[in-house]
């Protein structure tokens, strides 16, 4: 399916928690995109509020509701192809050979934006749900192939 969005929101590794900070930072988005460790269904239908999301099931996305996650997925808008997958480690393409502008992925539970490669995920002990943080972003897509970094944008709560 595609999207003809120009802002994304991105964020993953909630754990089951989406803290208000993230859900602010997420608002205006026309799509959001969960790479994964959603926690929780309540999660995606709270960030439907908001918009549009696509999710990918994460390590600890284990109970029967979140079978119907894919493992990956891919976002097509006019004007980035993006691959989502909840660890990069698992990556087992070249994306610029596949086709993809973007890839992101959460897991590693160290947040950081890149040009193209978005990495985000909470800062915390890992599986502690009381201690779950989300790195949430909103970006904007790429117009007539120019680009800025979203690094700016990149906020960690």
């Amino acid at each position: 399916m595609m999207h003809n969005v120009t802002s994304i929101g991105l964020i993953s590794d909630t754990h089951g928690l989406l803290r208000e900070e993230a859900a602010r930072a997420l608002e205006g988005s026309e799509l959001i995109i969960h790479a994964g460790d959603v926690g929780n269904p309540e999660i995606i239908e709270t960030l439907k509020r908001i918009a549009p999301v696509v999710a990918v099931r994460g390590n600890v996305d284990i109970e029967t509701w979140a079978s119907a996650l894919p493992e990956t997925e891919v976002v097509e808008t006019s004007a980035a192809t993006i691959f989502v997958l909840h660890d990069a480690h698992a990556l087992d393409l070249n994306p610029a050979a596949a086709g993809f502008h973007i890839v992101v992925s959460g897991h590693s539970h160290k947040p950081g934006c890149g040009l193209y490669f978005f990495t985000l995920s909470f800062e915390g002990e890992p599986g502690l749900v009381a201690q779950a943080e989300a790195c949430a972003t909103k970006t904007n897509l790429p117009q007539g192939g120019k680009h800025s970094s979203p690094a700016a944008d990149c906020a960690s709560f």
